[in-house]
């Protein structure tokens, strides 16, 4: 398999110092990546973490493999400015933005077998002009059109699909639709054949009322959209519960009875995922052309530069890329 390529993310966030303690642990399993970033970057913030961090550019991603245990292999992205640990600064989004490009390039080529992710600060984009949300959404437009990309997390004995994501709890139900659940659901269904070699998924689906809306008493979403796209779902041969109480869908034993559970807001699916196993949660696109993965966490300004970060949910990342990436490469065409 190709080497995994790994983005900066935000230069003065923990990306840096996640690589770094990804590397370290090379001999324990980590598969091969490189990361683009500034060399010059990544030495500066080796020297203030007090590290004799081995940092080797490369001229291609296909050198990663040769370089790997000696030294950490960097394709260089340079940066507009200097870096101060905790405090970012708009003149480097463009270096972020490019690093995300780059990294698309290289998987849509071949040249990488996937993509992982170092966190971002979106505010600090969006003034400098980027116009996503996030990094999902501009994903799927460097994939091309017609992309639809699905949000999963994914930790051991859990995996969690919210059928919407960044918006108020009150806009996220008025845009909840029959299409958007059965949407998500075939991606889905898709992605688990596919990616992680489930031969014929099994899909929890979840209310949005308190109970599944006990019959309509506590609201008829679960009637008048939910139900309708699981009996449509059902039609198309996929193998789905629900619409199932959210405060039940949970434990132990609900949860082997599933492969994923799709949930109808962001923190119904997100909160049982970071409880059960807060620093392994992977963000995983699914419905793109490549495999896309990242750490659960987001760019930690206020420990960037200590050395503090738990660098468990970026190796997490790199291991599932890397399983996924390798599972649909010997998948049927």
């Amino acid at each position: 398999m190709p080497p995994l390529v790994l983005t900066m993310g935000e230069p003065a966030g923990i990306g840096g110092e996640l690589a770094f303690a990804a590397w370290s642990r090379r001999a324990a399993g980590v598969p091969c990546f490189a990361l683009l970033d500034d060399p010059a970057r990544l030495e500066a913030l080796a020297r203030h973490l007090g590290q004799n961090m081995q940092i080797k550019p490369i001229a291609s991603l296909a050198d990663a493999p040769a370089v790997w245990n000696k030294a950490l292999p960097v394709l260089a992205v340079p940066l507009a400015g200097p870096v101060v640990p905790g405090i970012p600064a708009a003149v480097n989004a463009g270096a972020v933005i490019r690093s995300i490009e780059r990294a698309v390039e290289l998987v849509s080529s071949g040249a990488a077998s996937a993509v992982v992710t170092n966190p971002i600060q979106k505010q600090v984009l969006i003034e400098a002009g980027f116009r996503h949300p996030g990094h999902t959404e501009f994903l799927a437009e460097l994939a091309g059109p017609g992309t639809v990309p699905v949000m999963m997390l994914t930790c051991p004995g859990l995996r969690v699909v919210p059928i919407t994501i960044h918006q108020s709890l009150k806009s996220a139900i008025a845009e909840l639709s029959i299409d958007k659940i059965v949407t998500a659901a075939r991606i889905t269904a898709a992605a688990l054949i596919r990616d992680f070699g489930i031969k014929r998924p099994i899909l929890a689906i979840s209310g949005l009322n308190p109970h599944a809306g006990e019959g309509g008493a506590f609201g008829r979403e679960e009637i008048d959209i939910i139900a309708p796209a699981i009996e449509q779902l059902r039609r198309e041969g996929l193998a789905i519960e629900g619409p199932l109480p959210a405060d039940t869908m949970f434990h132990v034993r609900a949860r082997q009875r599933y492969d994923a559970a799709l949930c109808m807001y962001h923190d119904q699916a997100l909160i049982p995922i970071k409880t059960i196993d807060f620093e392994r949660g992977v963000n995983v696109t699914l419905g793109l052309p490549f495999v896309r993965s990242s750490p659960d966490h987001g760019t930690a300004l206020n420990i960037a530069g200590t050395g503090k970060a738990s660098p468990e949910s970026l190796i997490a990342a790199l291991m599932i890329a890397d399983q996924m990436a390798r599972t649909r490469a010997a998948a049927p065409r």
